[in-house]
């Protein structure tokens, strides 16, 4: 290990039915970093035993009473973590426990390690593709190349985690949350190459709805931390129709017409909004660093 205390390390793994394979997961995790670390296992709610086989199997479990979401489960394993890293890991086996001891030596240098899956992994084509669209749009948001962002195998400092824990919503949304948030306020973040294998049992993503929300959850972010990547398209798209329009209606007709001008007045109307909400999100970003234990947390 290099030299790092694994007495400082909390492995989060959210779970939900996961009887079959979580023991094995925190004995793999328990192979690699020794009894000296700390293993939080969060039953969201589960049907069977998971909770029951988890504690056996060594880690300390927190539960809720019903299914909240993967991410509520995440949300609950930061705020009862004591280590001064976090490494966050599936419960379904994907992850190796071998590459904790990768996100360890980085997160030396970085605020936040992110395991990203290689072509080399068990993945699904569907599931490929989307990550690949989610990434190069990521990409363009945080000016940062985006190698995975929806991975859940990652290291993060407990203090940074913390203090963003109230932008995590409660569904499987959280990596690309803690991701986006964290390249937008400035801290680091690096990314090593990971091989997942395939998840025991069946997944619980749902593309079209969960894909529809990470969509949603980007553009959340973004417009909380860098708003003018999402209005000034838009407001440049809203102007070049609005001015390719006029010089149409100028040939055909020799008019300046009612659509062009509305054309252009609302691509004035949102660079405006795009001033304010820059305005806007500078002064939370502020109040962030400068009150992080102020927030109320956010719900989906």
């Amino acid at each position: 290990m290099n030299g790092f205390n694994t007495n400082k390390v909390s492995v989060v793994i959210p779970a939900m039915n996961e009887e079959r394979v979580i023991g094995t997961v925190i004995k793999g995790v328990k192979s690699i970093l020794g009894d000296g670390c700390e293993i939080i296992v969060v039953d969201d709610g589960s049907k069977d035993s998971t909770g029951k086989v988890a504690k056996e199997a060594g880690a300390r479990v927190v539960t809720h009473p019903y299914n909240i979401g993967n991410g509520a489960a995440v949300k609950s394993g930061i705020r009862a973590a004591t280590g001064d890293v976090i490494v966050m890991m599936d419960a379904d086996g994907q992850h190796r426990a071998e590459d904790i001891p990768r996100l360890l030596e980085k997160i030396r240098t970085y605020d936040m390690v992110i395991g990203a899956r290689t072509g080399e992994s068990e993945t699904s084509i569907h599931r490929d593709a989307a990550n690949t669209i989610y990434n190069r749009f990521a990409t363009y948001l945080t000016k940062k190349e985006i190698l995975d962002l929806t991975s859940g195998f990652r290291a993060i400092r407990a203090d940074i985690a913390k203090r963003f824990v109230y932008l995590l919503p409660n569904t499987f949304s959280y990596p690309t949350t803690i991701t986006l948030s964290l390249i937008r306020s400035g801290h680091s973040v690096d990314f090593i190459p990971i091989v997942a294998k395939k998840r025991e049992g069946k997944s619980k993503i749902r593309l079209i709805k969960d894909g529809t929300r990470f969509f949603l959850i980007m553009l959340k972010i973004a417009t909380l931390f860098a708003p003018s990547r999402v209005f000034l398209p838009v407001s440049a798209g809203f102007f070049l129709t609005g001015v390719g329009y006029y010089i149409y209606t100028f040939i055909t007709t020799h008019r300046f017409t009612n659509m062009s001008a509305l054309l252009i007045g609302n691509s004035v109307i949102i660079f405006m909004m795009s001033l304010i909400a820059e305005q806007i999100a500078q002064l939370r970003l502020d109040k962030t660093e400068e009150h992080p234990h102020l927030h109320n947390e956010e719900k989906d």
